[in-house]
């Protein structure tokens, strides 16, 4: 068995995120019991690429689709698709919190802006280009809850973060066949670099699922 630390992880990094508004029918399927919220017929998107270092529990990269979803009347963010080039991260995410990580190998260049790109052992998965732009005047904080599937149930588990915040323009490509074929039909309604985060994930000790 993999072993993997005991929540809460407690990660450091960059952030490279991109947002769209997806027609309902092209929706990735989402956490039991949850919808994703609508915005004139469309549902809000979000897909990154993380590196995570410095202080974090674990190093690793990681790319990821999200889908903004509701338990009843409160917001969730639901993690539909995601991969990383760590095992321990894999089999922690999954046990942990139902986060559905497969892994992948990734190749990401920071050196000028950030180019970054990954790929299956069977195909390739995705590539993107950030130019970053204008940094916003101090660090934000977000806290909120993700929303899985865990053993057949929804388990919800709170999020916080602080990090300094620039605008971004991002080019993303992906393979047609692919899982994130539908990010790459239309532009991104918004792209933001998120520096130097600090996140708290999950609870500080093991409970039922919520």
């Amino acid at each position: 068995m993999t072993r993997y630390p005991e929540e809460p992880w407690h990660l450091a990094g960059q952030m490279y995120l991109s947002l769209w508004l997806v027609p309902r029918s092209e929706l990735p399927e989402v956490a039991h019991g949850t919808r994703p919220v609508g915005v004139a017929g469309r549902g809000v998107v979000g897909a990154a690429w993380v590196v995570y270092e410095n202080d974090s529990v674990l190093h690793y990269n990681e790319l990821l689709r999200a889908v903004l979803v509701r338990d009843g009347l409160r917001p969730r963010v639901c993690i539909t698709d995601i991969w990383v080039d760590s095992t321990a991260s894999m089999a922690g995410g999954r046990e942990l919190w139902g986060i559905p990580k497969e892994m992948a190998t990734f190749d990401v260049d920071r050196t000028a802006g950030v180019r970054a790109a990954a790929r299956t052992a069977e195909d390739a998965l995705a590539d993107a280009v950030f130019e970053p732009g204008r940094r916003l005047p101090g660090r934000w904080p977000l806290s909120y809850r993700v929303a899985q599937t865990r053993h057949g149930r929804l388990k919800t588990s709170p999020v916080r973060s602080r990090s300094t915040v620039r605008t971004a323009r991002a080019r993303w490509a992906a393979q047609e066949s692919g899982p994130l074929r539908e990010l790459t039909r239309r532009p991104a309604l918004l792209s933001l670099a998120l520096n130097d985060f600090s996140i708290r994930f999950g609870h500080a000790a093991r409970g039922p699922a919520e």
